[in-house]
């Protein structure tokens, strides 16, 4: 099988070229010629350049793929217009889409994400959870997830939208303030703490995938692909302090006065081209309920995750030591 990858010099798209190479797959990467290439080093596959927000998709990109599993987006870019999300996260899906039909591709794998869902009244949340995107980047993607399943469903191309839940583990950064502000004694919890958090260890993540794209039983299919367990968001901060050796914080700030200076912050910095020290979406990691019901990816694509919560986050903390990022 001829796999190809879009955003595979990224943290989930590596991971998603080993996991397919692991499995005997050829695979091929989409990426700018601008990407930073170190996470590929030394693996055997075979490179194609596009940028989606601008590029076509030309032939040679599809030719002889078996399956696409698209991973690449703009995830919360700063400093670009809000159009960009848009130009990357839709009109560069329906680019690769309409190039993967023509070619002749046997599946394509969309990469949408929990975010769709928003805020998760009565969690958890099955896929039928009601749409409700936050920002710019939930709207883009939820978009883009519709713009796949009206195509697979309409011009007869076999796919599978994807959600992911809360990636993390060896070669991320998006937790690693967390990490950091906990091992250095300067975290402060934001409300109550009492939200719930789902984490998905990238490993698991990619397996997911991987079965999807070769599940016949996926096809037209929404699939939240989750660790086994959610829990609340105290509990996370006290997990990653154990991991970490260090005390649990006990501090905490009420919501509002720091949600109203992420919105000053915004207003002045903004249209000055700053980047706010504060953002008012980065308050959501403390106020909103995200867990999922992942039952039905277990039952239909045979999904397991492998790597409990306490085990992937020591692997994450070791990797943030070794890399003296804490």
């Amino acid at each position: 099988m001829r796999a190809l990858v879009t955003g595979a010099n990224g943290f989930t798209g590596s991971y998603m070229v080993k996991n397919l190479l692991g499995k005997g797959y050829t695979v091929r990467a989409l990426v700018r010629k601008t990407s930073n290439l170190d996470l590929l080093k030394n693996l055997d596959i075979e490179y194609v350049y596009a940028d989606l927000a601008k590029d076509e998709i030309t032939q040679d990109i599809m030719k002889d793929v078996d399956v696409v599993y698209h991973v690449g987006a703009a995830f919360r870019t700063e400093g670009v217009p809000k159009n960009y999300f848009w130009d990357v996260n839709v009109e560069g899906t329906r680019k690769l889409l309409e190039a993967a039909k023509d070619a002749g591709v046997k599946k394509f794998v969309h990469c949408s994400t929990v975010g769709v869902q928003g805020d998760i009244k009565n969690p958890p949340a099955k896929e039928t959870h009601p749409y409700s995107p936050g920002d710019y980047y939930q709207e883009s993607k939820l978009d883009g997830e519709k713009l796949a399943l009206q195509f697979f469903k309409e011009k007869g191309l076999k796919g599978t939208v994807v959600r992911p839940v809360g990636i993390y583990g060896p070669g991320d950064t998006r937790f690693l303030k967390l990490f950091k502000f906990i091992n250095n004694g300067k975290f402060r919890m934001i409300g109550s703490g009492n939200v719930l958090y789902h984490l998905t260890f990238v490993e698991d993540l990619v397996e997911g995938f991987r079965l999807a794209g070769e599940s016949e039983k996926a096809n037209n299919e929404i699939f939240t692909i989750g660790g086994n367990n959610y829990l609340t968001l105290s509990e996370l901060v006290e997990k990653i302090a154990k991991v970490l050796n260090k005390p649990v914080p006990k501090s905490s700030i009420p919501v509002w006065p720091v949600w109203i200076a992420g919105a000053l912050c915004e207003m002045i910095c903004k249209p000055l081209g700053i980047s706010p020290p504060i953002y008012r979406r980065r308050i959501d990691f403390f106020i909103k309920d995200r867990a999922f019901d992942i039952s039905k990816a277990k039952e239909m694509l045979g999904y397991n995750p492998k790597i409990d919560l306490d085990e992937g986050l020591k692997r994450t903390a070791e990797w943030y030591k070794n890399n003296n990022l804490l």
